[in-house]
């Protein structure tokens, strides 16, 4: 049975890896109510750990107090409940797929030149069905990989316990023919939801994001 983490670490989770949220984002992520996780994000505020923007866009981000607080939280919460051998191993498996999804990304967006006196690579403008297709069915193929990783993680900790709906919900998406959800941002995508289960990984297992791309 995969464990439930405490209120206070998902809420500092969700700001990381979503960047800049407002409560009801919040709120629905880590499953409270908006006033209690209103409650939560005003005390955390005034010890300064988030901080909350007004303007155009409004909404909590974390601060650096924040993260430190949280990592160690994170940790705390791996040791004790001696999972870290697992998240591991299922880190390494979505490292691997890693790569594959980010040559996926770069092939969806660019695709070969036709032109022998152009770049190697140009944008791909999807006027070739043929080859659309193609990454397509290998995003199909990646998330057969992705899907039991997915399974691993939840079964370790509840908060992990959403990316295999919403990959799949994403892929229907694709596969329905609305390809903005292969890689679009400020949507659910594919993408968005990979790089937010990336970030998950990074700070779960204490690992800095700017060490593991070098």
């Amino acid at each position: 049975m995969s464990k439930i983490s405490e209120s206070d670490l998902l809420v500092l989770q969700a700001l990381r890896v979503k960047g800049f949220v407002d409560t009801e984002a919040v709120a629905e992520t880590v499953g409270l109510s908006q006033e209690d996780t209103l409650n939560m994000l005003n005390q955390f505020a005034e010890e300064g750990r988030v901080s909350y923007r007004e303007g155009r866009m409004v909404g909590w981000m974390i601060t650096s107090e924040g993260r430190s607080y949280g990592e160690q939280l994170l940790a705390n919460e791996v040791d004790s409940l001696g999972i870290r051998l697992e998240i591991e191993t299922s880190y390494k498996e979505f490292s691997r797929l890693n790569n594959d999804f980010k040559e996926l990304c770069t092939d969806w967006q660019l695709k070969p030149s036709l032109d022998a006196s152009e770049v190697e690579q140009v944008l791909n403008d999807h006027s070739d069905p043929e080859y659309d297709k193609g990454v397509i069915d290998r995003l199909v193929e990646l998330d057969k990989q992705a899907q039991p990783v997915c399974a691993s993680l939840a079964e370790q900790l509840e908060r992990f316990s959403s990316y295999g709906s919403r990959f799949t919900h994403a892929l229907e998406m694709v596969l329905k023919g609305d390809t903005d959800w292969i890689a679009k941002p400020m949507i659910e995508s594919y993408h968005t939801v990979w790089f937010e289960l990336h970030e998950n990984f990074f700070s779960t297992l204490g690992i800095d994001r700017a060490s593991e791309s070098t």
